[in-house]
């Protein structure tokens, strides 16, 4: 599975702990992320994890595009609740998508552990039956509410 992972500031660190503590089961799958929270997570674990562009310089958008393709089968987004009611266009669309799509995320910590779990039991293995990554969907810029 390809897994997502991405940390508002506030919750690199968060994510970094999340990560050395799962490290067994991350190490079993294919790890992408924005830059920083990548390099951090890196650094602190040793996994190998493909490093998009900083949130900042289109990473996010560069993360919606690989769900709207079908190239992302979990994500884990710890968010900032220093942020009330704000999420801005890029995270609404990556939330729609992952609902479009049926990809399981988590935004806060009690809910990746919980994906997380259960990637470890293998109970999110239906992703790779019924979302072959030959039958990618057929999207338009038309499909997207902001333009990349």
């Amino acid at each position: 599975m390809i897994i997502g992972l991405i940390a508002h500031d506030e919750k690199k660190e968060l994510m970094t702990e999340f990560c050395i503590a799962y490290c067994g089961i991350l190490s079993k799958h294919t790890l992408c992320s924005t830059a920083t929270t990548g390099k951090l997570i890196s650094e602190a674990t040793g996994l190998k994890i493909e490093r998009l562009l900083s949130s900042r310089h289109g990473g996010m958008q560069q993360m919606v595009s690989r769900i709207a393709y079908n190239e992302i089968d979990v994500l884990f987004f710890l968010r900032s609740t220093a942020k009330k009611g704000f999420t801005d266009d890029t995270e609404a669309e990556l939330f729609r998508l992952c609902d479009m799509y049926n990809v399981p995320f988590a935004t806060n910590l009690a809910s990746a552990e919980a994906i997380m779990l259960a990637l470890g039991r293998g109970d999110l293995d239906w992703r790779n039956i019924m979302n072959s990554r030959s039958q990618r969907p057929t999207l338009s810029y038309d499909d997207f509410p902001f333009n990349f």
